[in-house]
């Protein structure tokens, strides 16, 4: 807005004037002697507002995701730990979590606790941009937090428990992701004055979270029956991947758009190369899918998708709007490959988190070495870097590797760490025990169903008795060996005989007496 040189009355004018902040208090004012609003531009803090709800979107689609992609009877734990992780990172964060990332006075590796409770965090221009102040900084930066964390925790998928993994979120966020992200974003951390390229969270959020994904599902151990025909199952909600799938894209637009962290051009731009390189994603995967199925895989377009918005994250606000279709395609092909890379390694990443994650990641920082340009950088009118390949600085390429596997190995052996020490306190042993594994994780941890169970067995046995199956005199719920909810039917001729509770209605078995083992 430009300034009164002329000395207009502007006192009838719609808006309040854009004043420079030139206070010394370290929360920006006092409200009762001054307007604190007077430094910042209306349309930018609402812009902020509106990308942070964006952003806690993602939350639940983190659940919904994860819950569509595991077996029926542990679906509900996955949506409980993303919501979870919600509650518990916005508490970490206000409590020391955000001064230990983003305190004005922090050190190259992490902060201190000047900020501690959210002290002085108030009007104040924000660390990262004068444009907005520190509290909606703050809470902005706190869903990356939240997500970041949502995204790790999927590890536990059927066969963590859950007490344990809460006490893991808080440590995890303390000690690894508040140290990664203050050396990542904050001007005093190491890799931003090195150079780091990294606009909304290659390393911080999807490099540390898949490889910590990683360390978590090696300390589990493998899932019961895993190597074997039990485990070999499909998705068992693929409208429950889509919902969250679409969650995830629309919420990135807050989490990559936002990450300028004021309404302008470079948003825009962030916004565009976000949904051409989700497109280009998910098409991807799914054409890769198809040359060995011959199927064009509904879950593999969902997973190409991610694995898009996963690549294009930290060069979003740095590169040009066609460098989002090589982003799109490299970062869902190499994740669709890299989901092998758990059969190598013989950890059970249940869930592929860090194939699409903490590899995905890690393309999307080398393209950003390669496709960054001064040029998009300064759309915003105030940011400039030295750009990367494209404008002949060739040095990025190894700044970026440097600092994507400084991230990924912290990470990694930190969360290992925390794991071991967890699992030696009494009451908080990592593994859910053999006969909850069986049993579901929802029935055994939380004790409540995504589905309800009662209703589904009187449906099936109204389908049964419409079979002509009515000579069958006596029901008892059973528990089949892989924890799926069963009717046993006595014939009265000395036989059982179960009906599969993991089908879908229209497509129910009647499995016979030795094969309840391994229904699915």
């Amino acid at each position: 807005m430009a300034a009164n040189t002329n000395n207009q009355d502007l006192s009838n004018l719609p808006y309040i004037p854009l004043e420079p902040f030139t206070g010394t208090d370290p929360a920006g004012g006092d409200a009762l002697l001054e307007d604190l609003n007077v430094w910042y531009q209306a349309g930018d803090i609402s812009f902020m507002i509106m990308s942070t709800a964006f952003v806690l979107l993602m939350i639940p689609g983190v659940g919904f995701f994860y819950s569509g992609l595991a077996r029926r009877k542990s679906a509900l734990s996955l949506i409980w730990l993303s919501v979870m992780a919600a509650a518990v990172s916005t508490f970490q964060w206000f409590f020391w979590g955000y001064s230990l990332t983003f305190s004005h006075s922090a050190g190259p590796f992490i902060g201190d606790l000047s900020n501690f409770g959210f002290r002085n965090v108030l009007a104040h221009p924000s660390v990262a941009s004068k444009r907005i102040p520190d509290l909606l900084f703050a809470v902005y930066q706190g869903m990356f937090s939240a997500i970041t964390i949502a995204l790790a925790t999927g590890a536990v998928a059927e066969r963590g428990r859950m007490l344990p993994c809460v006490i893991f979120m808080f440590l995890w966020l303390t000690v690894v992701y508040d140290a990664i992200a203050c050396w990542t974003w904050n001007p005093s951390g190491w890799s931003n004055k090195m150079g780091g390229l990294d606009f909304a969270g290659g390393t911080p959020v999807h490099i540390a979270s898949g490889a910590a994904a990683l360390a978590y599902s090696m300390m589990l151990g493998k899932r019961r029956g895993h190597g074997t025909h039990e485990l070999n199952y499909r998705p068992h909600n693929v409208t429950h991947i889509v919902i969250g799938t679409i969650f995830l894209w629309v919420g990135w637009f807050g989490f990559n758009a936002g990450s300028a962290l004021a309404a302008n051009m470079r948003a825009i731009m962030a916004a565009v190369v976000t949904n051409l390189s989700a497109c280009v994603g998910g098409i991807t995967w799914c054409v890769l899918d198809y040359r060995l199925e011959r199927k064009w895989s509904t879950v593999g377009f969902c997973s190409g998708v991610v694995a898009g918005l996963v690549a294009i994250t930290p060069g979003s606000g740095y590169v040009p709007v066609w460098a989002a279709v090589p982003c799109g395609i490299m970062g869902a092909s190499f994740a669709n490959y890299a989901t092998k890379l758990k059969f190598l390694l013989r950890i059970d990443d249940a869930l592929d988190i860090f194939a699409v994650h903490g590899i995905g990641g890690l393309v999307g920082n080398i393209c950003t070495a390669f496709f960054a340009t001064n040029t998009i950088t300064r759309l915003d009118g105030v940011s400039s870097i030295k750009g990367g390949w494209l404008d002949h600085n060739w040095i990025q390429l190894p700044i970026q590797l440097a600092d994507s596997f400084a991230g990924g190995a912290y990470s990694f052996v930190v969360t290992c760490a925390i794991l071991f020490i967890l699992n030696l306190i009494p009451g908080l042993h990592l593994r859910a025990s053999e006969e909850s594994e069986i049993l579901g994780i929802d029935d055994a941890e939380i004790g409540e169903f995504a589905y309800d169970y009662v209703e589904l067995t009187r449906e099936v046995l109204n389908d049964v008795e419409g079979d002509n199956m009515s000579s069958y005199s006596a029901e008892q719920p059973i528990h089949q060996g892989q924890g799926q909810y069963g009717v046993a039917i006595s014939s009265g001729m000395g036989r059982e005989k179960i009906v599969n509770m993991s089908m879908p209605l229209s497509n129910h078995r009647i499995y016979g007496q030795g094969s309840a083992d391994h229904a699915q």
